[in-house]
């Protein structure tokens, strides 16, 4: 939540309306999300950096986050304020649980009763204080009115936040970094950034509102339109939405997956790198390993902890 965006335009910081489906200007997506963090080795640990699990209302991301970690998260359809863990994100004081007393872990697990045994093995190995939850909110693309006013400018989430489902928050952010300083470089004299502000948001705001859409499309489709997939071997997956899932799953695979990705990470600002990418990813995949298999080491040893503090909360704490 952006303070210099409420003063640039004229909202109230973090104001909730009574319903709370409104907050700074923003509208409540219709989903919660819990997330958890876990040391784990997987048998796929090192060809699979991502996975969806879709259900009835629901879904569960698990993401291959480095030395040895799995990042999860767990989508419900569920109204705002069905708050249950506390929320320590982005740096933020982690709040006090709804209900000291009440295991987080087997909570979720009960929401997601026969389902996968991979999703309960990331579960169970999960540190019950580790888990945190927040309602996301979703802002619409800021087509009427610019990001910049004067000498100050808007980027990131406080401008385009993201709904976190293709892991655009930061990249957007990044982006719009890179096309902001080569705005300014480019700027001969001080007189003239407040018109080089504004040819920045009309630079970024197309590529930007397209990624907010197809972030929210990937919320809306596996919530609302994808069910349990049907299949031969159970009796789970009976509905029509069972059926449509189970024969969209080659279709987004091959075809709606690499178009979307496509896109995502088609901005190439300084043209082509060569081999440098092959020689990055061959040098990661070698660190990777390694730091992954110390992790899984030290916790054989002593066992599962939970997360330590945000990078943010780390530099507060330094200073």
């Amino acid at each position: 939540w952006s303070a210099v965006r409420a003063q640039m335009y004229g909202e109230e910081i973090k104001k909730s309306s009574a319903d709370l489906k409104k907050r700074q200007g923003c509208t409540y997506s219709g989903y919660t999300v819990f997330a958890g963090e876990t040391v784990l080795n997987t048998q796929d640990y090192f060809e699979t950096g991502y996975k969806v699990y879709i259900g009835p209302q629901r879904y569960f991301v698990t993401s291959d986050v480095g030395d040895g970690r799995i990042q999860w998260y767990a989508f419900f359809a569920l109204p705002p304020g069905t708050k249950k863990a506390p929320s320590g994100w982005g740096g933020s004081t982690r709040d006090d649980q709804a209900d000291p007393e009440e295991n987080l872990v087997d909570y979720i697990k009960s929401l997601h009763e026969g389902w996968s045994d991979e999703v309960m093995t990331v579960l169970d190995a999960t540190p019950p204080d580790s888990v945190e939850q927040r309602d996301l909110y979703d802002r619409s693309p800021e087509f009427f009115r610019s990001w910049a006013d004067g000498n100050v400018v808007l980027m990131g989430d406080a401008v385009h936040p993201m709904m976190p489902n293709l892991g655009q928050g930061g990249c957007q952010a990044i982006e719009d970094a890179y096309v902001l300083t080569e705005t300014l470089a480019a700027t001969k004299s001080t007189d003239k950034v407040p018109r080089s502000l504004q040819e920045f948001y009309r630079k970024r705001i197309i590529r930007v509102s397209i990624v907010q859409f197809l972030s929210r499309l990937a919320s809306d489709l596996i919530i609302n339109a994808f069910d349990t997939p049907w299949s031969p071997h159970d009796d789970l997956g009976k509905s029509w939405k069972s059926y449509l899932t189970f024969f969209w799953k080659p279709v987004l695979q091959l075809a709606i997956f690499p178009a979307q990705f496509a896109y995502l990470y088609s901005y190439y600002p300084t043209g082509s790198m060569g081999d440098l990418p092959a020689a990055l990813e061959s040098k990661w995949k070698q660190q990777h390993q390694k730091s992954a298999e110390e992790a899984f080491e030290r916790v054989t040893k002593e066992g599962q902890k939970s997360a330590g503090p945000s990078f943010f909360k780390k530099a507060e704490i330094a200073l």
